[in-house]
């Protein structure tokens, strides 16, 4: 039986998704985001990383399963995949969502090392999905501003208006972002923790204001700490306690203050005809003179 809403919103529960899904009223999720363990045989404190292919294809179908009936009917989900099993996995939600868009994660590895007997692995896949026709996307959230050189030669008299000047381009559906290494900033202690950069555009995009995220695997917390950034509710389920610590610990740190806001630039006034001027007053002169 699901509780009430001061019960679950806000909240990262410690305990296993598929039992705590329960917590959660059916059509009350605006954004599914979500990065289940890639079955490569990773230690997460458990064995949900070292299962068989039939058990793992097996238990991600139980889990999208109790997952979808969350979402609102306009809602969407993003799922974080290999592409070792990724198109088993799109299968499974196709048959239940439409499919917008396949992204590659470019996560900018060093080519240093890897196999001699293939290409090396330097991406992650994630599958954007939705509900129904009108679900919520909001584009000019995370516009990716031009740079001055674009700008410059966008904004001759051949190219029609400005608003998409000043509004930047729609992302690709290729985004190079580092990885996390090991002394950046963000790093928690988890193997496989994505940039906030990354889920902060999910969640930009997908999750109205006051909206709500669902992450059934919150592995470090990152889709709660995007969500609280942005200015969304979230709920999400972590099983291993270690990592459910390392999420509590990063929601109870202070938040940075925000940059102020920059003033517009003032444009500058346009220099006047002042040579066109002296022309016609000359001219004029000379129309006095010969009329004189």
């Amino acid at each position: 039986m699901s509780e009430s809403v001061d019960a679950w919103l806000n909240q990262v529960f410690c305990e296993d998704a598929l039992a705590g899904l329960a917590r959660i009223p059916d059509g009350s999720v605006d954004l599914i985001l979500t990065d289940p363990p890639y079955n490569l045989g990773k230690d997460y404190g458990n064995a949900s990383d070292k299962q068989s292919v039939d058990d793992y294809l097996r238990w991600t179908e139980q889990w999208i399963e109790l997952a979808l009936p969350k979402l609102k009917p306009n809602g969407s989900l993003y799922i974080f995949l290999t592409w070792r099993f990724s198109p088993e996995i799109f299968v499974m939600l196709k048959r239940r969502m439409t499919m917008m868009n396949e992204i590659i994660w470019d996560r900018r590895v060093p080519s240093m090392g890897g196999s001699v007997r293939s290409y090396s692995s330097v991406h992650d896949t994630i599958g954007f999905f939705v509900g129904r026709k009108d679900y919520y996307f909001d584009l000019d959230a995370v516009r990716i501003p031009y740079d001055a050189a674009t700008k410059k030669a966008r904004s001759r008299s051949i190219f029609v208006g400005a608003k998409w000047l000043e509004v930047g381009y729609n992302p690709k559906d290729l985004w190079s972002v580092s990885r996390l290494h090991r002394e950046h900033p963000e790093r928690a202690d988890h193997p496989t923790q994505k940039p906030l950069e990354i889920i902060e555009r999910m969640v930009k995009a997908s999750c109205p204001p006051n909206g709500v995220v669902l992450d059934l695997f919150m592995g470090s917390g990152t889709t709660a700490i995007a969500a609280r950034r942005c200015g969304r509710n979230f709920v999400g389920f972590e099983l291993n306690p270690d990592y459910c610590a390392i999420i509590n610990a990063r929601l109870a740190q202070p938040e940075p203050a925000a940059p102020a806001p920059k003033k517009p630039a003032k444009r500058a006034a346009k220099p006047k005809p002042v040579a066109k001027r002296a022309r016609t007053t000359i001219a004029a002169m000379d129309d006095d003179e010969v009329a004189a």
